[in-house]
């Protein structure tokens, strides 16, 4: 069974436009699917999750849920005739919008997407917030876009992958915007990613064929100054979106796998300097604001001014260790499209203000 989100419709509170035979037979009586009210789109939801993605079977849902056997075989029914089920679960559209709302209005996004993800654990987030990410990018690019992409992020390779090919091009590049090769594994992952929206997108991939982290700025100039590196930073300043992770001051795991993992030391510096996070390897602090150190003249990526100018900033982030980093990227601006779960989303709303120091 393949599962996903496809109940726009239902979220607007009107009915689907599915109409499922009774009894699958030739001129049988055809019923439009009504639209349950958003309480059941969670329901739905929830138990398409539970059965689909976590493997429960039907008596240990109806048992957690204290809801009876039948009616959790009805609600799966009803989760593939509205479209909710396709590769993985992901909660209607609609079904968190006055929470994406506030949000909206308290950070000055574009747009916010919130998953309720199985938990707050890497394990239970990324899966979700993948699937969530893949139907806002199939939605979104319409065509005629230039698409950046993060090479170190576990969100974005999940996105990816929950992705399907689309039947006409949709973008003109996919550019890395931070470089990957720090062994084999970080190549891969960012050849596999770069290459692979592309793929999906009828783009033209540009790879960036460089470390992301050098071991000195005169390094960095001399990789810069190579005419396919070149190539691929000039194509930064032509996008219309860039696709991000957010780091915590925590290195994410592919970080240390890939031969470009941060000195302890430097670590140890970015702490005292307040940094609470980083996209693309330009650090911040709780309010957002970059924290200059030694590895700004190292690091070869998209800079921070430049990543500001792009139109269309998503970022596709959650969980418990991230809220700080999160948080911070909204608060400084870095982003303006967000997709993450419900238990970050909560705290980005719900958290009371705090003056920000003079």
């Amino acid at each position: 069974m393949m599962v996903g989100a496809r109940a726009d419709a239902a979220a607007a509170g009107g009915a689907t436009d599915g109409y499922p035979d009774e009894g699958g037979e030739p001129g049988s009586r055809r019923v439009p699917i009504r639209t349950p009210a958003p309480d059941q789109l969670r329901l739905l939801t929830k138990v398409a999750r539970m059965y689909h993605e976590r493997g429960l079977r039907q008596p240990q849902i109806a048992a957690q849920l204290h809801i009876s056997q039948p009616r959790v075989s009805r609600l799966l029914k009803q989760a593939v005739e509205m479209g909710i089920v396709r590769t993985m679960v992901v909660p209607p559209t609609g079904v968190y919008t006055d929470l994406e709302e506030a949000i909206e209005r308290r950070y000055g996004m574009a747009d916010v997407v919130v998953v309720d993800a199985a938990g707050d654990g890497d394990e239970d987030v990324i899966p979700a917030l993948g699937a969530a990410a893949a139907v806002y990018l199939e939605t979104t690019l319409t065509g005629g876009d230039r698409i950046g992409i993060s090479s170190w992020s576990a969100t974005l390779l999940a996105t990816v992958e929950a992705m399907r090919p689309r039947p006409i091009r949709v973008a003109e590049e996919v550019v890395q915007v931070i470089g990957g090769v720090g062994d084999a594994i970080a190549q891969v992952q960012a050849t596999r990613l770069t290459g692979r929206l592309a793929e999906l997108t009828g783009a033209r991939p540009l790879f960036l064929p460089a470390p992301g982290l050098v071991g000195s700025s005169s390094a960095r100039a001399t990789l810069a100054s190579d005419r396919l590196v070149a190539e691929v930073m000039a194509a930064w300043e032509r996008l219309t979106t860039v696709l991000l992770g957010v780091g915590s001051l925590e290195p994410s795991p592919l970080r240390p796998d890939s031969g470009n993992a941060i000195a302890q030391e430097e670590q140890e510096r970015l702490r005292r300097a307040n940094a609470v996070g980083d996209i693309c390897l330009r650090f911040f602090d709780e309010w957002g604001e970059p924290v200059p150190s030694t590895l700004d003249e190292r690091v070869l990526g998209i800079a921070a001014a430049q990543l500001r100018q792009v139109s269309r900033r998503v970022a596709v982030a959650g969980g418990r260790r991230k809220y700080a980093a999160i948080r911070a990227a909204l608060r400084g601006g870095w982003l303006n499209v967000l997709i993450t779960d419900l238990g970050v989303a909560r705290r980005l709303a719900e958290e009371q203000p705090i003056p920000r120091p003079r």
